[in-house]
């Protein structure tokens, strides 16, 4: 069984209308590529905060998944909504089906925050739903953002559950995984931060046997990214793999059993 992945490397601000041009180009690219499914970064239709115009990306969202749905594309799209249910704030990746179907969402679960106590930062922001897996074309496929993945001790104070292994020991086979790293430009971001991520992504496909497709936001284009973007397969290798800056489009076709 194959199942064909894009993903998008792309700038993302606090501009909603900016990240949706975004999406757009890469809903354009992977429609070209024949992909069954696209994936975009943390809060790439949002922005990356819990301060944005609801109202603007409730319109950018029809926009977007109605023109990945005429295409038959599927999206793993990485946004921050207020869901009407109960009125709070999720840093989610909002799946769905080829025909526009909504399977329903990832929430960010390990947000990032200071280890004061109380803790300070988006921990604050974001709510949070139990971890679950979707059905997406037969493949059973999970998701993840940005920490939940690494689980940086830096960067949170809330412990390191293993999200990727529970997803594998629930049956997913594909992980996507949106992310939005900070970055400098610095020694200690090329020298540290992203083999440490990079390390991760590996070792965590290779311990969970799962494939991770992963995505950072490329903003601003002239500094390198947190960490790399592409396909990682279940053996811990690179499938494939973009250029550390700028945006980047991927398209791999994932072998499952």
């Amino acid at each position: 069984m194959e199942l064909k992945v894009a993903g998008a490397q792309m700038p993302v601000t606090r501009d909603v209308e900016s990240n949706e041009a975004g999406i757009m180009r890469a809903i354009e690219f992977a429609v070209e590529q024949k992909a069954h499914i696209l994936l975009t970064p943390e809060g790439s239709l949002s922005g990356y905060t819990a301060e944005f115009d609801q109202g603007a990306v409730e319109k950018a969202l029809e926009r977007v998944t109605a023109e990945a749905s005429q295409a038959r594309l599927g999206l793993a799209l990485g946004t921050c909504v207020f869901e009407p249910e109960d009125g709070r704030c999720y840093n989610q990746i909002r799946f769905h089906a080829r025909d526009g179907a909504h399977l329903g969402f990832h929430s960010k679960t390990l947000r990032c925050g200071s280890m004061s106590k109380p803790p300070k930062g988006e921990i604050n922001d974001y709510a949070v739903t139990p971890l679950r897996t979707f059905d997406f074309e037969g493949v059973r496929i999970g998701g993840l953002i940005c920490n939940d993945l690494w689980a940086n001790p830096r960067c949170t104070p809330m412990p390191d559950t293993h999200l990727a292994q529970q997803l594998s020991d629930m049956g997913a086979k594909v992980i996507f995984h949106a992310v939005n790293g900070g970055r400098s430009g610095s020694d200690w971001d090329a020298e540290v931060a992203w083999p440490f991520h990079e390390s991760n992504l590996r070792m965590r496909a290779l311990s969970g046997k799962v494939w991770i497709v992963t995505a950072d936001n490329a903003h601003p284009t002239s500094v390198r990214c947190s960490a790399p973007s592409g396909v990682v397969n279940p053996d811990g290798a690179w499938a494939c793999k973009t250029e550390p800056k700028g945006e980047q489009h991927f398209a791999c076709t994932i072998e499952l059993e």
